[in-house]
């Protein structure tokens, strides 16, 4: 290239980088604004006269002396920033975005932003990028430092995305596809930067994006104008293509109250509010049962929704309209608190079931001390929020959810408790995973049975067969057949008795075609747990029946078909596998994700029967907590009743030669 046309193209580069962050006055957001809202007297006027330019500076005079609404989400009189968000704001202004804690460090997205850069196939790396995280942060940063850098290149980027993301229609299924030869260009950029969840995120951060840099010099008269517009084009894009179900649809209708809320001038804003208000008061009985379980049966979305429920009632409660929510609302919130708190661990942690993520303690002492806020009666959720300094403990110990599918067996609520949480609930959607029958198991500080977990979510090639492992019924602590994912999943509970010396739960789902599985846990002296898996039907295969063990040395036999941990003392166990004649086992290669992107090997084991005829296929699984490895009893266990009983069981375990019988009639 001579030297002549590379200055010419660079030249054009130049003038398109400058053309994609300038600011113009959009007066048409005049048409948007209801001018005879208690306030813009003086914008009316001068739009009238057809002074757009003053009638944008008399708008921001408004913005800036405005008072009378607000957000719970940050205080202007103590804004403050930590290390991390910091380090975002900088990189920042260097373009390199943060976009996703599963893939750090951040990457840079070029001088002359690249928003369509997708630099691993990952769905979410692209869809995440268009949420402007670190735009917060460097909203913060402008307030802490008040070096105008913050606010200049954040205008700059804010009008650079306007530019380069247009919005084309398109049909609403096509924001969730998750690859498609197809769609190109523009389209394919439209159904990243324009998919619903995401335009909602940027409908609710931008309220106080908008809180934070509205001080400053490069918050201009234009600048509001644009801002404007594009925010109203990001409501009314919601407004007409809500997802049709799920925690998409909470996020999109709890946001939308932010934008009616936040922005009362919008003639919209009510319909906005309205709703938004409407689909949660829908959807809170809609995607939430009886029993307080969030039909998609993950922990971690129960707990998105939660606060989303709550999120909802902040906003209204800062701008005056509680009223709005029902009794029930609040009733079914504080239900869905007490199921999270039954089924999380004593370390405040949670079951990663699903694609569901591990929380840590301290975010989860915040939220409770959110929640007590809403139901300062409420004593388990107060004692949960002050670290057992204050309120009470449940009355009880053990706890089914036989709507949902989750059973808590416990003897304690202190750390150093044994309990196990079964998952075996009804069809859910898209994050639940075939698994129903699987379980994780606590001992005294230890989670012994950790969930494979889900490592990613969605996109081409690797990502989708990174995917595609995490979620195969074989990776979790259930039967399968032909190691093959589950036909179906519906379980039903045919029996939950939680107290007494021996606790019991039996469940049944009939996974495949000709083939259903029961379940049958006993937790016995508050001490062991008994799982007896029983396969019924006409289907012809391998019966496989799979434990996924956890990390660290494990001893093991193949002659008695037990497994030992080997940990240091105070928390392990052993697992021993009864079976019928002929059974094999396999160790196989496992992986344990607790956040996105973060995985580690373990060891998975099957117990596997060859299924020629008609007779059932059973097992006998004991598993016996204790604090020394050194400690573990001796087992036997048999069936008493020979064959498949489709009324009852009956079966005698030996821990050190002591008989014990569980059976149970239905």
């Amino acid at each position: 290239m001579n030297k002549t046309l590379k200055y010419i193209v660079l030249l054009a580069i130049a003038c398109f980088a400058g053309k994609a962050s300038a600011q113009e006055l959009k007066s048409e957001v005049f048409s948007l604004l209801n001018l005879d809202y208690p306030g813009l007297e003086k914008v009316k006027a001068l739009h009238q006269e057809g002074k757009d330019e003053d009638a944008a500076k008399a708008l921001l005079d408004y913005y800036r002396a405005r008072t009378n609404v607000k957000t719970p989400d940050i205080n202007l009189k103590k804004v403050t920033i930590g290390k991390e968000e910091q380090q975002w704001a900088d990189d920042a202004l260097k373009h390199t975005f943060f976009v996703h804690k599963g893939y750090q460090p951040s990457y840079n997205y070029g001088e002359d932003i690249n928003w369509q850069y997708w630099p691993v196939k990952d769905n979410e790396l692209r869809w995440q990028l268009h949420r402007h995280k670190w735009f917060t942060p460097m909203g913060k940063a402008y307030r802490v430092s008040g070096d105008e850098k913050y606010a200049k290149e954040w205008a700059h980027q804010y009008i650079n995305w306007i530019k380069k993301n247009p919005l084309v229609k398109m049909d609403k299924k096509e924001y969730e596809l998750v690859s498609d030869g197809k769609i190109k260009g523009e389209i394919e950029n439209v159904r990243f930067a324009w998919r619903p969840l995401e335009v909602s995120n940027r409908l609710q951060d931008q309220t106080s994006q908008f809180q934070l840099f509205l001080p400053s010099p490069s918050f201009t008269p234009d600048f509001l104008t644009e801002f404007l517009v594009n925010y109203h084009k990001h409501a009314v894009h919601i407004l007409g293509n809500y997802s049709d179900k799920g925690n998409h649809l909470l996020f999109e209708a709890q946001r939308m109250i932010y934008a009616g809320a936040f922005f009362p001038e919008f003639k919209d804003a009510p319909a906005w509010r309205k709703s938004g208000i409407d689909i949660l008061n829908r959807e809170i009985h809609v995607q939430v049962y009886e029993d307080g379980g969030q039909f998609e049966l993950d922990p971690h979305y129960h707990l998105a929704a939660i606060n989303i429920f709550c999120k909802a009632l902040g906003i209204a409660d800062v701008n005056g309209f509680r009223k709005e929510f029902p009794q029930d609302y609040l009733d079914t919130i504080e239900s869905m608190i007490m199921f999270y708190a039954n089924i999380s661990f004593p370390d405040y942690t949670n079951p990663c079931f699903s694609d569901a993520k591990l929380t840590t303690k301290k975010e989860m002492v915040k939220n409770y001390k959110a929640w007590s806020k809403l139901f300062p009666k409420n004593q388990a959720i107060k004692y949960f929020a002050t670290e057992g300094k204050e309120g009470a403990l449940p009355d009880y110990m053990s706890k089914g959810f036989l709507k949902s599918g989750f059973f808590v067996f416990r003897n304690s609520w202190g750390t150093d408790a044994t309990q196990m949480v079964v998952k075996a609930g009804p069809k859910a959607f898209w994050h639940c995973q075939p698994d129903n029958g699987t379980f994780e198991l606590w001992f005294n500080g230890k989670n012994l049975f950790p969930d494979s977990g889900s490592y990613v979510y969605a996109g081409e090639g690797e990502v989708m067969e990174q995917r595609n492992w995490h979620r195969q019924t074989c990776v979790h602590n259930t039967v399968t057949l032909n190691n093959k994912n589950l036909d179906t999943t519906e379980s039903v509970t045919k029996l939950w008795q939680p107290e007494g010396a021996i606790q019991t739960l039996v469940t049944e789902n009939p996974g495949y075609k000709n083939l259903k599985h029961r379940r049958s846990v006993f937790f016995v002296d508050n001490t062991y747990f008994v799982i007896v898996d029983e396969m019924a039907g006409s289907a012809k295969g391998s019966i496989n029946l799979h434990y996924q063990m956890p990390k660290g040395e494990i001893a093991n036999s193949r002659e008695d078909m037990t497994f030992l941990t080997q940990f240091e003392d105070g928390s392990n166990m052993k697992l021993q596998c009864f079976g019928p004649d002929g059974m094999s086992i396999k160790k196989e290669p496992g992986w344990c994700s607790t956040a996105y992107r973060k995985r580690y090997k373990r060891m998975n084991v099957s117990f596997n029967v060859r299924k020629d005829g008609e007779e059932a296929v059973r097992y006998i699984t004991v598993i016996y907590p204790v604090k020394k490895s050194a400690d573990a009893p001796k087992f036997a266990a048999k069936f008493k009743n020979k064959a498949f009983d489709e009324n009852g069981l009956e079966v005698e375990v030996k821990v050190n030669g002591k008989k014990q019988s569980l059976k149970y009639k239905l």
